[in-house]
C-alpha cells in the first residue's frame, strides 16, 4: 500500500489470537468454493520485508499476491505474482479488500487498511512483526490520528520515526511463522487441508 514485548526478566511467549466464530465460517465457506484456505497479500509499496514474506511462503507452499501503485522486479517463484494498480490513494488497499478473505494474512503497516482487512476476518501483520487485532486497532487508529495532528503542529509538519532494524525482520519472520502455524492448526482442528498451491480467482 501497521502486525507485552519489553520487560524486565524471562520473556513469555504471547498466546496466538483465535479466530473468532465468523471467521471460522468465513473459512469454512471459502474452502467450499475451492479458494485456498491461506493466501498471504502483501501491500507492497515501500514494504521493507517482500523477501521475507516470499521465503516463508515458499516454505509452506502459500501464495502470495504483492499490490503496489508502482512496477515492482518480477519474481522466478510461481507461488508470487504482482499486481500494479491504477494511481490512487486507495488504490491496492481497495484490491486487497476486494480480494482478501477470512484465513488469509496481510502485510501492512497501514493501519485503516489493517481495520478493513481484520473486518474480514483475515490476520494482519505490520512489516515490524506486530500483530493488528480487532481489540487493539480502534487504539491504533486514535493513535494515528494523533500523530496526525502533531505533525500538523510541528513545523515543517515532521515527527520522529524510529527505523526499520535488523531486530524488526527478525521479529516479523517468527511472527509471520507463528500466525501461518496458528491457521494451519486452526484448519486441522476443522479437518480442512491446507492448499496444494495457489488456487486462481
Amino acid at each position: 500500500m501497521v502486525r507485552g514485548r519489553i520487560g524486565i526478566g524471562r520473556k513469555t511467549k504471547p498466546e496466538a489470537a483465535r479466530p473468532s466464530a465468523r471467521s471460522i465460517g468465513q473459512m469454512s465457506e471459502a474452502k467450499s468454493s475451492g479458494r485456498a484456505i491461506i493466501q498471504i497479500f502483501v501491500d507492497g509499496d515501500a514494504c521493507p520485508v517482500k523477501a521475507e514474506v516470499e521465503r516463508v511462503a515458499a516454505r509452506h507452499g502459500l501464495a502470495v499476491t504483492i499490490v503496489s501503485n508502482g512496477g515492482l522486479r518480477p519474481s522466478a517463484n510461481p507461488l508470487l505474482r504482482h499486481v500494479t494498480v491504477a494511481v490512487g490513494a486507495d488504490a491496492a488497499d481497495n484490491w486487497i479488500v476486494d480480494h482478501i478473505a477470512a484465513g488469509d494474512i496481510c502485510i501492512t503497516a497501514d493501519i485503516p487498511l489493517a481495520a478493513r482487512c481484520l473486518d474480514k476476518g483475515a490476520r494482519v501483520l505490520a512489516p515490524n512483526g506486530k500483530a493488528f487485532t480487532q481489540d487493539g486497532i480502534g487504539m491504533a487508529l486514535g493513535m494515528r490520528d494523533l500523530s496526525r495532528h502533531l505533525r500538523e503542529l510541528t513545523p515543517g509538519g515532521q515527527t520522529h520515526h524510529s527505523g526499520f532494524s535488523k531486530q524488526d525482520r527478525s521479529r516479523f519472520l517468527g511472527e509471520l511463522e507463528n500466525c501461518i502455524m496458528a491457521l494451519k492448526r486452526a484448519a486441522d482442528a476443522r479437518g480442512v487441508s491446507g492448499p496444494e498451491g495457489p488456487v486462481a480467482r
